[in-house]
């Protein structure tokens, strides 16, 4: 049960890391920071790539036959992951968009 719990709490706090850096990258694209923005996005992607790996080993563990208790600590988790991925591809768009803004002065 420890393993579990430390293994949520080590998605959450990568997965709000993430979703942190990408709302940081739409408030520095909607200033004209495009290289900053962009600095961000990479460092969300790095901390979700961090993240994917616990992830991908209970998502195995399972798939392997091993029962996991899921709590309310787990849904947690991945409801962070779900919303962090959305945050990442509205951060992406907002992105393109002050960018394509700027462009048409």
């Amino acid at each position: 049960m420890e393993e579990m719990e430390r293994i949520c709490f080590q998605l959450i706090t990568a997965f709000g890391g993430a979703k942190s850096s990408y709302i940081e990258a739409i408030q520095k694209a909607k200033q004209g920071l495009f290289e900053e923005a962009e600095t961000l996005i990479a460092q969300g992607d790095e901390m979700m790539t961090q993240a994917h790996a616990p992830h991908a080993d209970l998502v195995h563990k399972e798939a392997s036959g091993e029962a996991l208790r899921v709590g309310l600590i787990l849904a947690h988790a991945e409801d962070q992951m779900m919303s962090t991925e959305v945050f990442k591809i509205l951060a992406e768009e907002f992105i393109d968009l002050y960018k394509a803004l700027e462009a048409k002065g």
